[in-house]
């Protein structure tokens, strides 16, 4: 069963491996979790307000040209990670894949794994969380 608690953020109470444990939702979206699919019980993780991310340096290294137009081509790297809290005692943060991948010595960090869509093919929520 879970609930939806009030604290300093908006988080979810679930159990991992027999302990309650809180998700915090540090990415920009509502996250459904659907378990059984589009069909079975959801659970909804609401935003905490808060928005894990990356930092993003870019080098254009080449051109690409498309019907006349002339694209840049660009190196990106993925650098320092903010707005990710330290570890809590029973929480877990779902955050972005890219803050995910930054920080793959965290086993408090998650992703939404199995994307499940709607008939027009569109995300609708995730059958899953993962590590990366």
């Amino acid at each position: 069963m879970s609930s939806v608690k009030k604290g300093s953020q908006m988080d979810s109470a679930n159990k991992k491996g027999g302990i309650i444990m809180t998700i915090v939702n540090l990415t920009p979206h509502e996250l459904n979790l659907m378990p059984k699919g589009p069909d079975g019980p959801v659970v909804t993780i609401p935003r905490s307000g808060i928005v894990a991310r990356c930092t993003v340096d870019r080098v254009q290294v080449d051109t690409v040209t498309v019907d006349g137009i002339t694209v840049p081509v660009n190196q990106t790297q993925f650098g320092e990670v903010f707005d990710l809290p330290d570890p809590q005692p029973d929480t877990i943060f779902v955050v972005s894949a890219l803050v995910a991948q930054a920080v793959p010595e965290r086993q408090d960090v998650f992703i939404v794994d199995d994307a499940v869509r709607d008939e027009q093919g569109r995300i609708i929520g995730a059958r899953a969380l993962a590590h990366v």
